[in-house]
């Protein structure tokens, strides 16, 4: 016997948000309708996962925490790179203390856009607020963020070099802690081969992930240890072939929040934090 499935359906996202018999809401729209849909979302009581960056700018994400602090829904940030299984195994590494005191961080994040990429919705500043450096460069941050801390001081430019467009095809970061850990990052639409790398020194070793799979090449974990006589490293690496599972652990690490209660990590905080770096570049760069 066939057995036949169906969804409710409909045009108006409030409608869609506020029914009685939804208790999970997950966002992902463009990026001037992320805060509002979330927003409205937890002001019913809703638990809302927000796809990254979460907002346009950090100021639009106060009305939802403030829904959250009212109605006591959850709400975390879409960043799934953290998510992914070389970043899970890194971050193993890192709390257990083998890199030894951090250094700095070093992270690259790109790909070269497609015929008419200038034209589509990311181009278009009142849609995204802002271009590469918001886009996949919010991903940059909160992961520098996680392993470094917060970043008192921001410096770097977002020019735009290639696409014909008003916002950046580049952005680039120099981001330092109060301890003077750096994290240099770059996001590009101009990589034109897709490259994801992202470098974690400590003063005993040494985290390298590369890759995300499809056509930024198979995922990859290399383990640098220094040895007691320096010298070239004891190297470990981890590969990671099959599909991305980041989206699946993310959505389970959002239902044992409810579950649990708990703050979602990534959440609001981070979300907020990343936005702010990125508005300052934006500042920097139009003066």
């Amino acid at each position: 016997m066939a057995v036949l499935y169906s969804a409710a359906h409909s045009s108006d996202w409030r409608e869609a948000v506020t029914r009685d018999d939804v208790d999970v809401v997950f966002v992902a729209t463009v990026h001037d309708q992320l805060a509002p849909v979330a927003a409205a979302a937890v002001s019913a009581g809703k638990h809302v996962l927000i796809e990254k960056p979460g907002a346009c700018r950090a100021g639009e994400l106060e009305p939802v925490a403030e829904a959250a602090r009212r109605t006591g829904a959850l709400v975390r940030i879409g960043f799934n790179h953290r998510y992914h299984r070389a970043f899970r195994k890194a971050r193993e590494i890192f709390e257990s203390g083998a890199l030894g005191d951090m250094m700095f961080i070093r992270g690259r994040y790109g790909h070269g856009g497609r015929p008419g990429y200038d034209r589509e919705w990311r181009a278009r500043p009142e849609r995204s607020g802002g271009g590469e450096l918001i886009d996949q460069g919010a991903h940059l941050i909160d992961l520098s963020r996680w392993f470094l801390g917060d970043f008192p001081s921001v410096r770097g430019s977002a020019p735009t070099y290639f696409w014909d467009m008003p916002v950046e095809d580049n952005g680039f970061l120099l981001l330092e802690t109060a301890r003077g850990q750096v994290a240099f990052l770059h996001a590009s639409w101009t990589e034109w081969k897709n490259l994801f790398s992202f470098e974690i020194y400590g003063r005993t070793g040494k985290l390298h992930i590369e890759g995300l799979g499809g056509s930024y090449g198979v995922e990859r974990l290399a383990y640098y240890k220094m040895l007691p006589e320096m010298g070239p490293p004891e190297t470990t690496i981890w590969e990671y072939p099959r599909g991305d599972q980041s989206w699946a652990l993310e959505f389970s690490a959002f239902l044992e929040d409810i579950r649990l209660n708990r703050t979602p990590q990534p959440g609001l905080a981070e979300g907020i934090e990343t936005l702010k770096i990125v508005e300052e570049i934006y500042r920097a760069t139009a003066q």
